[in-house]
């Protein structure tokens, strides 16, 4: 078994808050997170993914057709957007770096079988000091 990962960047804003909540409320639960201007960060996404290493061309996978398919259903719904207003797959969800991290997973999973491999992790980077990894269910 062997490992290989890409990394994507995007820049995304959001909100912690929940609408059940007063200010108040989510000011105390997610402090400065909850501002009702939103905030933003500059992402990075860690996709680790395994498999056997195929004989004919030495790799688990393309890591340029890894990257397509990051680019293609993950960071153009992301990148220079509102995660909580305008991507798709976090519509409904807390828009904490834990739920994308899972969102981001459930997004890939098909593609990166398709590409002969497996997911093994999908870490999201929110800044120098917090990130999250998720090794899927």
């Amino acid at each position: 078994m062997i490992y290989i990962t890409r990394r994507e960047r995007f820049n995304a804003a959001h909100r912690l808050y929940r609408e059940d909540f007063s200010d108040e409320q989510n000011l105390e639960v997610f402090g400065k997170c909850s501002n009702p201007k939103w905030h933003g960060h500059n992402y990075e996404l860690f996709v680790t993914v395994k498999g056997e290493i195929n004989k004919e061309t030495g790799f688990l996978v393309n890591l340029k057709q890894l990257s397509k398919v990051i680019r293609e259903k993950v960071i153009v719904q992301l990148d220079h957007k509102n995660i909580n207003l305008e991507v798709e797959f976090m519509r409904g969800k807390l828009a904490s770096t834990e739920n994308l991290a899972v969102g981001v997973w459930e997004e890939l999973e098909q593609s990166v079988k398709s590409l002969g491999a497996e997911l093994h992790c999908v870490k999201v980077t929110e800044s120098e000091n917090n990130f999250v990894e998720y090794f899927g269910t």
